[in-house]
């Protein structure tokens, strides 16, 4: 990655790293040594990109660094930087010359236009989802902020990212309405500039610098249920996955609660079962029947175990970059920095827990082999303050603290992949910038209703796709939101949140809603590989769906599910922006833009409407969705216009995704007055146990029935329903097409 070096009239240098032809890295030095944020020593950040064509020109008093897509404008008296697209028209210029010292730390404000729009930061501040006129710390904090990201874009085609993980503060207008500014008290000035075209733009630049959000295995987008925590035994466990099955209600995974370890929150690398409750034999270690894993896979069950953590990551991260470690200190009385002398704040540089050269995933590897194939990290501690702790790396905790949930997450999801060479389903409450490439999130201990939808929705907005909630099952209108997220996860606790415990109502609604998402999988791991591949998340805040229209902002309580599904929750009002949408529960349908009084039928929990045009792939009735590819798939269509869907699939467990390892099978509907053409493609492309046989059930919603069908099939038109049905077509070589006519 080339660089420019600029020295300024006021004897400063800023440095500009040229990443691609929309991203430009920004550096501000006053001594003319240029630091490394741990996101780029830990190689969080990507530093490596290809080369492209620019040309650096200098004016008057400015130097212009001008690529394909954009130009960036310098200052030589102060440093002031504008960023223009490639047609020459302004973005986003500094407000007045940002600050960097070592000593005060840093300041830098952007020029904000009257009707400019601001999005992201990820966790902070759960009651709005457009920040301009918000403020706060950019700080990981105890249910209070559990995942900030220092990222904002602007509907002016713009963004910027902070690459500090110091403790800092942002101001987005709030202070002065025409000025979006970060400051903090330690760190140098380091940030990247992204013109972008709309904000799906933007989110694939920014998350080509930070990550990817993470594919995880396809079973981790089932439904995970978290036992009861109380001393809870390997029969109990048994019992609930028996009852799953028996109550055909779908679930892949179990997920246990601190009581699996014989030490009751175990922070150590010495943890091991529980021999009470766990327990066994020797002999049968490993063994697929007698078992609890092996029981639980033959029931179709994974196994998710609980962590704390308190170990000193940072030791290990050193290594990694091949950095020189030090001795530990071990005089752990030495009050020499300590202000007030107290022996209950001595600086330490190694705790009692960390092994110095063992990885914290090294005493993992054997629960792993036990059957254990995901992790849940509480908060406990790496959401606590250290202020007296002197970390391995040489950095005060008001470098590390946001620091260490994101290293945490890579080692974890990094050491499951070295270990067993599958996709890591690592569930963390916090994190920071580039968490999305490692780790699934849940929103920490704040339940599961109207606060976290937002934080899930931001998190979208920041480039992190795969989000829950822990699932309350008190309302109804939970248990709608539950079952419409990237995750869904069921939590007990201390709480008998077993469904066949919820009474008869709530118990058949969970039951319905399971059975339809497991129904939505194809569609739902579709949307999870477009995720993967651009960072445009599952979960779509309306602004980020529909960022022309306004409106959108107002109605936070509502979220695109992919391409064509609109969920409603927690609101008296549902908005439907332009275009026709259907009620997918009586399929009455609506023009847009309107705002309606929220209806659903009593035995659902909220609002949902498709988006006229939707291509929808589905598939059969199954108790757990494991790795494997149905033979069948069902295509919902809900013709209008013209249309297309693509349907994403692999082996579902490995990162040979990652090489191309995919299949896909593209889907298109066109609309016009007296027709309508539906079209399957043969699918192309493959991977490892992809099935030969494949069949298509097509299902179209038409308003009345069509005159003429052509269709190398047999063919039903349900004038109740309102659908033309065909069944069993045999995929070949060739284009599957039918053709209604009127």
């Amino acid at each position: 990655m080339e660089n420019k070096i600029i020295g300024l009239e006021n004897k400063k240098s800023i440095r500009i790293d040229l990443v691609n032809p929309s991203v430009f890295r920004i550096r501000l030095s006053e001594d003319g040594k240029f630091k490394e944020s741990g996101l780029n020593r830990y190689g969080i950040i990507k530093d490596e990109f290809p080369k492209f064509k620019y040309e650096c020109v200098q004016e008057t008093g400015t130097v212009i660094i001008r690529t394909a897509d954009a130009s960036l404008k310098i200052s030589e008296a102060n440093g002031v930087v504008s960023l223009r697209d490639s047609q020459g028209k302004l973005l986003v210029r500094e407000a007045d010359a940002a600050k960097s010292s070592g000593e005060t730390g840093f300041r830098i404000g952007f020029r904000l236009e009257q009707d400019e729009r601001l999005y992201g930061l990820g966790d902070i501040g759960r009651d709005r989802i457009e920040r301009r006129g918000q403020k706060g710390d950019v700080i990981v904090k105890n249910v209070a902020c559990y995942l900030p990201i220092p990222f904002v874009m602007s509907t002016n085609g713009w963004a910027v990212f902070l690459n500090t993980t110091w403790y800092h503060h942002f101001d987005a207008g709030a202070t002065d309405k025409d000025v979006l500014s970060f400051s903090g008290t330690a760190g140098q000035l380091d940030y990247y500039l992204i013109a972008g075209k709309n904000f799906a733009d933007i989110l694939d630049k920014y998350t080509q610098i930070t990550g990817k959000p993470h594919l995880l295995p396809k079973w981790g987008y089932g439904l995970t249920y978290v036992n009861d925590e109380r001393e809870v035994r390997a029969r109990d466990v048994l019992n609930d996955a028996y009852s799953f099955r028996r109550e055909g209600i779908p679930c892949d995974m179990m997920g246990l609660e601190p009581d699996w370890m014989e030490k009751h929150y175990d922070y150590s690398t010495d943890k091991k079962w529980s021999e009470t409750r766990f327990h066994t034999p020797f002999w049968l270690k490993k063994k697929s029947s007698g078992t609890f894993t092996g029981a639980l896979n033959n029931m179709g069950f994974r196994l998710s175990l609980w962590l704390c953590c308190d170990y000193d990551l940072s030791e290990y991260e050193e290594a990694l970059a091949g950095h020189r470690q030090e001795e530990p200190h071990t005089d752990l009385q030495n009050l020499e920095d300590d202000l007030i002398k107290d022996p209950h704040f001595c600086p330490s540089y190694m705790d009692q827990i960390t092994k110095p050269g063992v990885p914290w995933f090294e005493h993992l590897k054997k629960f792993v082999d036990d059957g254990a194939e995901a992790f849940k990290l509480d908060g406990s501690n790496q959401i606590c303050f250290h202020p007296d702790r002197k970390w391995k790396n040489g950095m005060e905790d008001a470098e590390m603290h946001n620091l260490y949930p994101l290293i945490y997450g890579k080692q974890m999801s990094l050491g499951y992949k070295e270990h067993t060479g599958k996709r890591a389903m690592i569930f963390t409450p916090s994190g920071y910038a580039g968490i999305q490439q490692y780790c699934a999130t849940w929103s920490g201990d704040t339940g599961g209703e109207a606060k976290p939808l937002v934080s899930l929705l931001n998190h979208g907005l920041s480039g992190h796709s795969n989000v829950c909630t822990d699932m309350s099952v008190k309302t109804e209108a939970a248990i709608h939101f539950g079952f419409f997220q990237t995750i869904a996860q069921a939590f007990s606790w201390h709480q008998y949140n077993q469904p066949w415990f919820l009474g008869t109502k709530k118990q058949e609604m969970y039951k319905f809603y399971a059975r339809l998402r497991y129904s939505l999988m194809p569609y739902i791991y579709s949307m999870a590989h477009v995720a993967a591949r651009t960072a445009m998340p599952v979960m779509r805040a309306m602004p980020l769906a529909f960022p022309d229209d306004r409106e959108c902002d107002k109605h936070i309580y509502q979220y695109m599910f992919g391409q064509y599904f609109l969920v409603s929750v927690f609101a008296d009002t549902v908005y439907l922006p332009e275009g026709r949408w259907i009620d997918y529960w009586t399929s009455k349908t609506v023009e847009g833009p309107v705002e309606i009084p929220v209806e659903y039928p009593e035995n659902r929990g909220g609002a949902l409407f498709i988006k006229a045009g939707a291509i929808i792939p589905m598939q059969e009735d199954c108790d757990f969705i494991g790795t494997a590819t149905p033979e069948k798939i069902i295509w919902d269509v809900f013709p209008h216009g013209h249309s297309s869907f693509e349907l994403f699939e692999d082996d579902g467990d490995t990162y040979n995704y990652l090489n191309g390892e995919t299949a896909v099978t593209a889907a298109e509907c066109n609309m016009q007055v007296n027709k309508i053409e539906f079209k399957i493609s043969p699918r192309k492309g493959s991977y490892l146990n992809m099935p030969n046989r494949r069949t298509h059930e097509i299902v179209i919603h038409l308003d009345s029935a069509p005159e003429k069908v052509e269709v190398d099939a047999e063919w039903d038109y349900d004038s109740q329903q309102k659908t033309l049905k065909i069944c069993n077509i045999a995929e070949t070589a060739k284009d599957i097409s039918v053709l209604c006519r009127f």
